[in-house]
């Protein structure tokens, strides 16, 4: 007998289908399975066969072989027990063929028949929204792909559960679109910072207009309690938005436990430790990494020349294009990555160059080598580079908290607004005739802006970022023009020596 069930592959972000062919047939026992499978999905004749005993239904004595096809492609994961066992019991006629059609299946089965929490519902409820199909997992994941309208989604919490719902003796209710989870906690406020108002200045226009930012300051001097308050400073996510995001993090399994749509934007600062690949994304089965899972909102890189310099300069392409494009043998995998970078470095090796207090202790050449960690190139894909100077007690004392994050928020929207309603998309994103179009300058902000790129030997790339800052400051102040004192603040952030 021959039985036909369906699931899916992760392919990056992307779900495609697979289908799960079982044939039973007289022989010697054996179970074999073919299609690409790695070493977790072989496992998955011990994990079956375990797991239909145990739920009461018969194991055939018989030469099994399961094909996962497409052939060619890769299988991983455990998520094809549930489809391999429901065509089992298929093939042996335990259960109508014909309930499986129209039905996406995917689950990890445990030895007692119980099925266990899955990555990628997300992405797999997407795949069954274009197919029309219905979608069924384990019960912990049903909440996440129901997420997708107009998808009916089955939870089931056994084997037995699964078998009980498609034999029609016990139905499964579909799963209702999951209720908006409660608001974030209280997030950190900008009023826990006094002073500073430059840099406070600087992560406001950065976040506003999705501008790259670099914090150079000694240590105590507030960068990355600065860094840490820019959630608190975003917009939260359009649906459109949330559900990029919420895919992504589907894919790379993190969303058990949540109520819902990642709905605010996700905030990544990874180690400096972290490698190239678990920055950029990658394995021999590419998967999302840190720059990708901060799609859509804030990626902080704190220490920043002390991350390995291949690490940084795996950054350069997905921070101008925003996305990330992993070659293997196989395939090629795409993965969003339109993050904004937030990074933040000593002033030398000792960290008190230029401290009011203490002397720094470092050598030039010490200096010169550790700015060298951060290349050329790279640097010039920061818009923002802004000093965040260490205050002392008595200066902290004197300063004030300045506005709070919900009023520089509402200021940040604002600018955000016009922004979409102007060119549908923020200013750090203009490039080429739009950028041109939307930038336009009247004669004196150009000559002023045309001495300013002679004076800084500022590259092509880099005036045009001072274009898109400029733009942001004018949206910031309410104005349609981009006039000489947007250009003026714009150009005291662009970076020179950082030593």
């Amino acid at each position: 007998m021959l039985a036909t069930s369906r699931s899916v592959a992760l392919i990056g972000v992307d779900a495609v289908p697979v289908e799960v062919e079982v044939d039973v047939s007289p022989g010697l026992p054996s179970f074999t399975l073919v299609g690409l499978p790695d070493q977790a999905v072989s496992e998955a004749r011990e994990r079956v066969r375990a797991a239909i005993r145990n739920s009461g239904y018969p194991f055939p004595a018989a030469r099994i072989t399961v094909n996962l096809a497409p052939a060619d492609l890769r299988k991983e994961g455990p998520i094809y027990d549930l489809p391999i066992a429901l065509g089992l019991l298929a093939a042996q006629e335990l259960l109508p063929a014909s309930a499986l059609r129209g039905l996406i299946a995917a689950g990890e089965l445990a030895l007692d028949g119980s099925l266990r929490f899955i990555g990628g519902a997300v992405n797999l409820a997407l795949l069954a929204a274009t197919s029309g199909e219905a979608v069924l997992l384990p019960e912990l994941c049903a909440s996440e792909a129901a997420l997708i309208e107009g998808v009916t989604v089955l939870g089931a919490s056994n084997l037995r559960a699964a078998v009980g719902h498609l034999n029609g003796t016990h139905l499964l209710f579909p799963t209702p679109t999951p209720e908006p989870g409660p608001d974030p906690e209280a997030l950190l406020d900008l009023l826990d910072i006094r002073g500073q108002s430059q840099a406070k200045r600087a992560l406001e226009v950065s976040l506003a207009g999705g501008h790259n930012l670099l914090m150079v300051g000694s240590p105590g001097s507030g960068k990355t309690m600065l860094a840490r308050r820019a959630p608190s400073l975003l917009p939260r996510l359009t649906r459109a938005e949330a559900l990029e995001v919420t895919r992504i993090h589907s894919a790379a399994g993190m969303l058990v436990g949540r109520g819902g749509l990642v709905q605010t934007p996700p905030y990544r600062s990874p180690h400096h430790t972290v490698s190239d690949a678990g920055l950029i994304g990658g394995g021999s089965i590419p998967r999302p990494g840190e720059v990708s899972l901060a799609h859509r909102g804030v990626l902080f890189l704190d220490e920043f020349p002390e991350f390995s310099r291949k690490a940084l300069e795996t950054l350069r392409q997905p921070l101008e294009d925003g996305e990330v494009l992993i070659s293997r043998a196989r395939a090629s995998v795409r993965f969003p990555a339109q993050f904004q970078l937030v990074a933040a470095m000593n002033p030398c090796p000792c960290g008190f160059l230029g401290d009011p207090e203490r002397a720094c202790t470092c050598t030039p050449a010490q200096r010169t080598r550790y700015a060298g960690k951060i290349s050329g190139p790279l640097l010039d894909r920061i818009d923002l580079v802004v000093r965040v100077p260490r205050l002392t007690v008595d200066e902290l004392g004197r300063a004030s908290g300045g506005e709070a994050s919900a009023v520089v928020r509402e200021r940040l929207e604002h600018a955000r607004a016009t922004m979409l309603a102007r060119q549908g998309e923020r200013n750090g994103l203009l490039i080429g005739q739009k950028l041109r179009e939307y930038t336009h300058l009247a004669a004196g902000p150009e000559a002023f802006a045309r001495a300013a790129a002679k004076s800084l030997s500022l590259t092509g790339r880099g005036y045009d970022r001072v274009l898109r800052v400029a733009r942001t400051v004018a949206d910031l102040g309410g104005s349609d023009e981009i006039a000489e004192v947007h250009l003026a603040e714009a150009v005291t952030y662009r970076p020179r020596n950082l030593v």
